[in-house]
């Protein structure tokens, strides 16, 4: 299905017909595949909905660079004019942090929410990471000045994409520029004060291996969401409940069907 908002063209599909709604969205960089299979399941007895995020799948692009708040705004736009709130919403990644944007602001939109690594906290900066962000701004300066020469100008554009590649994370260097704008936007924003303003009962599904939203900011949220609990899949990744599908699609259907 198909819906303009925002001036973006919005990819999503309806499955099921049960009277229990849920809303599935994808991590950054991915689409309603992966979220497939959590649809496939739930879908035998509710209604699911699986949404496109603006520059992702079938959906079109921004038509400027976005943060979270324009996201979420879109998505709710969608769900209003499809007439699926209040629902459910399962979130992973780049989803949760939607979710928590409108969560935190109306805890109406929502009935019960699952989050699996779930994104929205700044990670900590390590000494590291801090070194490696150092020399990039660095090297990028030295790119931005020979740009302003006639000689080196023609290949700056190409030297400052080498140091995206090098030192850029896998999610900034696959982006093309503009969408790295928009990436820019997005993992600088913190949520981190917005989630004791959750108010829904949310459930906390987390690898135990997540390196990309580790284990710490699940715990986090635990401590900070006041009706929330944590489940750890051990020796998950940050894509856990694909790699244990069975066991998180059983664990979604208690929580939100039998526990009710």
């Amino acid at each position: 299905m198909e819906m303009q908002i925002s001036g973006v063209h919005m990819h999503y599909e309806v499955m099921g017909s049960g009277a229990r709604r849920v809303v599935l969205l994808h991590g950054w960089g991915c689409s309603t595949k992966l979220m497939q299979p959590v649809a496939d399941h739930l879908s035998k007895d509710m209604t699911v909905m699986l949404v496109d995020f603006p520059g992702h799948g079938d959906s079109g692009r921004p038509p400027e660079p976005w943060g979270v708040p324009e996201f979420a705004a879109c998505l709710l736009e969608l769900l209003k004019r499809t007439d699926f709130l209040p629902c459910s919403v399962i979130a992973h990644s780049f989803g949760g942090r939607v979710t928590i944007e409108l969560a935190s602001a109306d805890e109406t939109l929502f009935e019960r929410i699952i989050l699996t690594g779930a994104a929205g906290i700044r990670p900590l900066s390590t000494g590291k990471s801090s070194k490696r962000t150092k020399t990039y701004k660095r090297l990028k300066a030295v790119c931005e000045m020979l740009r302003k020469t006639k000689i080196f100008a023609p290949l700056a554009d190409k030297w400052q994409e080498a140091l995206v590649q090098k030192y850029g994370s896998r999610d900034y260097a696959a982006l093309d520029p503009e969408m790295r704008k928009t990436f820019v936007k997005v993992v600088n924003y913190d949520q981190a004060e917005k989630l004791a303003q959750v108010k829904n009962s949310t459930l906390l599904v987390w690898g135990s291996g997540d390196t990309e939203t580790p284990l710490w900011m699940g715990q986090k949220m635990e401590k900070e969401i006041p009706d929330s609990a944590l489940i750890v899949l051990q020796g998950g990744t940050h894509f856990a409940y694909l790699e244990q599908i069975g066991r998180f699609n059983a664990i979604a259907r208690s929580f939100l069907v039998e526990t009710n």
